[in-house]
């Protein structure tokens, strides 16, 4: 990172970061072209979880490359100046990269369907058997993450 002074090292800071996120924005790679989606999500041990329809360009795209990378910020405002080279924002933000698979599993998908429905509410829900059957749940292993932050 360029910006030593701005980076974020503690594990608890970054996952406040996630936490407090309401969208993942994952990335993907295909014959050298990036293609991004803006997502819900949930995290929990390390592990992302994605919820998608069974087919779709990003599905396409994870079965032939599972290589990610994913972005959250929060707190993010626009600082103005008389001089336009002087603008700045306000932020904390997270990247990180890891390994995509799919969870295919009814079960499995219960238990990420939780995960990601905790992230935006603290009720339990229940889950109708043909969306679940026919959803994909994306997961993905974080390899690595780091934090960054500017107060300007």
């Amino acid at each position: 990172m360029r910006r030593s002074d701005r980076e974020i090292t503690d594990k608890k800071a970054i996952e406040e970061i996630i936490s407090r996120s309401k969208v993942c924005k994952l990335a993907m790679c295909e014959g050298g072209v990036p293609y991004i989606v803006p997502m819900c999500f949930g995290f929990k041990d390390n592990i992302l979880y994605l919820h998608s329809a069974p087919k779709g360009k990003k599905i396409e795209i994870l079965e032939k490359n599972p290589n990610v990378c994913f972005e959250f910020e929060i707190l993010t405002q626009i600082i103005q100046s008389a001089k336009a080279c002087k603008w700045g924002m306000k932020y904390k933000s997270v990247i990180g990269f890891g390994t995509a698979g799919f969870i295919t599993d009814d079960d499995l998908k219960r238990d990420a369907f939780d995960i990601i429905m905790s992230q935006y509410s603290d009720e339990s829900f229940s889950y109708e058997e043909v969306p679940l059957k026919s959803a994909i749940i994306i997961k993905v292993e974080i390899h690595s993450m780091t934090g960054k932050q500017s107060d300007i």
